[in-house]
Order: structure tokens, then sequence, then C-alpha cells
């Protein structure tokens, strides 16, 4: 096995907990309605957790559905032959897995953000004393 064999594998490999933790997080958000993992920011969950539990759970089921797809498609064209798109080869599952990855990181970022407001201006009194 050459360098990039290896690498193929890992890079495949490593879509599998990744695709788990975020098929999980949609459980939790849908069927549980846990929603300690919504819109984190430095580990904390919004007060309006409830809010952004919708866009988290969609944001984090496409992203697992696009990983199972992958993780099906790839050993299903290696093993037997059959094609689910154009996913088997190595380019384009690739891409697909990397997108899904960066565009899931920012997604998640700008929810957070969105989620956790920040206030501007003056602190009142209140705010000070109990600092």
């Amino acid at each position: 096995m050459d360098i990039s064999s290896a690498i193929k594998w890992i890079l495949f490999l490593a879509i599998i907990p990744m695709t788990f933790i975020w098929l999980r997080r949609a459980w939790r958000i849908f069927i549980k309605h846990d929603y300690s993992e919504v819109a984190l920011k430095r580990g904390e969950a919004p007060p309006n957790a409830r809010k952004w539990a919708p866009v988290t759970g969609v944001i984090n089921l496409a992203a697992g559905t696009v990983g199972l797809l992958i993780l099906l498609s790839v050993p299903l064209w290696v093993f037997t032959g059959i094609r689910i798109g154009s996913l088997p080869e190595y380019e384009t599952w690739s891409a697909v897995a990397g997108s899904t990855l960066w565009i899931k990181v920012f997604a998640d970022y700008i929810i957070s953000r969105q989620a956790h407001p920040f206030l501007l201006g003056r602190k009142k009194e209140k705010e000070k004393d109990s600092k």
C-alpha cells in the first residue's frame, strides 16, 4: 500500500465518527428534545435554545445524511459495482465530504453567534454589581 492509498483510507474512515456524531445530535434534538448541544458558544447553550433547535437539527441531519450516503456508496461500488451517483470516485466523495464539513462548521458558527447576541453600549448598574 502506498501513501496515497493510506491517506484515502484515513479520510474515508474519518467520515464514520463525524457522521455518527451529526446523526446523534439530530436524534437528540428532534426525537429526545435535548437542546444541550444547540448553538453552543464557549460550551454554553443559549438562553432560548429551543428557538435554534430546528435549524441546528436540520444542519446536523443534512450533514449526517451526506456522510451516510458516502459511507454506503463507496463500499457498495467497490464490492458490487453498483453506483449511487458519481460518489465512488475519490475526487468526488472527498470533495463532497470536505465541502459538507466546512459548510457545517460555518453554519454552526453563524447559528451560535446569532443565538448569543452581544450587547452594545454601557452595562447597567445591576449587571456591574453582580460581577
